[in-house]
């Protein structure tokens, strides 16, 4: 059977798996190449296959330092693998056929569909080609405003090259960062400008690109946005305030960490304090951002921002016995349903993964567990710092909950059944 006879017997959501992991499993290849490692330096298969997999899926947990492991090049495979796993492995792939000339079969086009959680397949080549050019344009504009902050501490040639990465990395909610030592943005905590260039490239990249596309197509006037717009930023605003506000009660640190913090646990992972020091009730309150992540059709994981908004308007709906409406217009009714099922697959994924941890480690504490099994499915990358600590059999869980985590799991359960 030839590999087209193959991928055409294949449902949409089996090619987006296959190839996620086929990308997975070149990257882990590329970034073991001694032109990929500073000199000195091996790196074990598990731990490439580790970095690989967070890259990939977006994530940026971490159980080696990419800054003092990865040479120049190995950097720039690294950025690529974000760029990917953020894009979505179907969007690149027809990126590279309408470069080379190629059409577009009805196949393809459902994969792009079904890659970007898209409920029309109208317009889908002209949204991709889209999403290319807005990617280019932020990230690009990402840099240049983060290049001031880089370049006061680091020559030309390398503050660009950091720029760039980050820049990628922020928008693409990978909390990857080359700077050496492990610190992430701990040393840039009090510098406001990189603090809100993040934050802004975050966002943008989490809230997902049909919100970004309709926005100036409607002239950014709230009464004619689509619900689904609506939903998005009015649920995104309301999480980034009670959480700035949460932080800020609980822990010691400044307005503009705990509005970092609120920004960055929904699947960006970057850290700006150490979140080791911090109390167990500020931890909850990360974890449970981590946990509802970003928007549909965006770059970022978790169970969606639009989930989190029908699972509460579902309960609203049953306290009261109103009929489930948002902005005057009526929820479908098997939206709370699939919610549910999301959610409840969700919980279900991470207290798995957490008891079997516990069996692996048992050295490790509930807490950071828990906390660690969430960041790896929401594709957050924050941690309390237990991640170069896990033996094998806990890395090679985490490398399945991110997996799992960007994917989806309604689309990796869905993959059991031949369609």
């Amino acid at each position: 059977m030839s590999l087209t006879t193959f991928l055409k017997k294949l449902s949409p959501g089996r090619i987006i798996a296959l190839g996620f992991l086929f990308c997975i499993l070149l990257g882990s290849l590329l970034l073991m190449l001694p032109c990929s490692l500073q000199p000195g330096i091996a790196l074990p298969y598990l731990d490439a296959l580790y970095t690989a997999t967070s890259a990939v899926c977006v994530t940026g947990l971490n159980v080696i330092d990419p800054g003092s492991t990865f040479s120049p090049f190995g950097q720039f495979v690294l950025g690529c693998l974000i760029q990917i796993g953020g894009l979505g492995v179907a969007s690149i792939g027809v990126g590279i056929m309408l470069a080379m000339g190629k059409k577009i079969n009805l196949k393809e086009r459902r994969v792009i569909r079904d890659a970007m959680n898209l409920d029309s397949g109208k317009g889908l080549i002209r949204f991709v080609k889209a999403i290319f050019c807005t990617t280019l344009l932020i990230e690009l504009l990402g840099a240049f405003l983060s290049f001031p902050v880089f370049f006061r501490d680091y020559p030309l040639p390398r503050a660009i090259g950091l720029s760039l990465f980050h820049s990628v990395a922020s928008f693409n909610n990978s909390g990857f960062d080359v700077l050496g030592n492990g610190t992430s943005l701990i040393p840039y905590q009090k510098d406001v400008l990189l603090n809100l260039v993040t934050c802004a490239l975050v966002i943008a990249g989490g809230i997902g690109f049909p919100v970004i596309f309709e926005l100036p197509q409607k002239h950014f006037s709230w009464e004619r946005l689509s619900m689904h717009t609506r939903v998005v930023l009015s649920t995104t605003f309301a999480l980034l305030l009670f959480g700035t506000l949460l932080l800020k009660l609980t822990e010691s640190i400044s307005w503009l960490g705990a509005f970092f913090y609120s920004v960055s646990a929904r699947t960006a992972g970057f850290s700006t304090y150490n979140l080791s020091d911090f109390s167990t009730a500020g931890l909850l309150v990360v974890s449970g951002l981590m946990f509802i992540g970003a928007s549909p059709a965006s770059t970022g994981g978790g169970i969606k921002t639009t989930t989190f908004f029908v699972l509460l308007s579902g309960i609203y709906s049953a306290a009261t016995n109103h009929s489930e409406r948002a902005f005057h217009n009526a929820i479908p009714k098997d939206a709370f349903r699939k919610a549910s099922v999301i959610s409840m697959l969700a919980v279900f994924l991470v207290m798995t993964a957490s008891y079997l941890m516990l069996i692996f480690d048992p050295q490790l504490s509930l807490r950071d567990v828990l906390f660690e099994m969430i960041s790896a499915f929401s594709t957050s990358g924050l941690s309390t710092g237990i991640t170069p600590q896990l033996s094998a059999p806990s890395r090679i869980l985490s490398i399945l909950m991110m997996y799992i985590g960007r994917l989806g799991p309604l689309t990796v359960a869905s993959l059991w059944y031949f369609t």
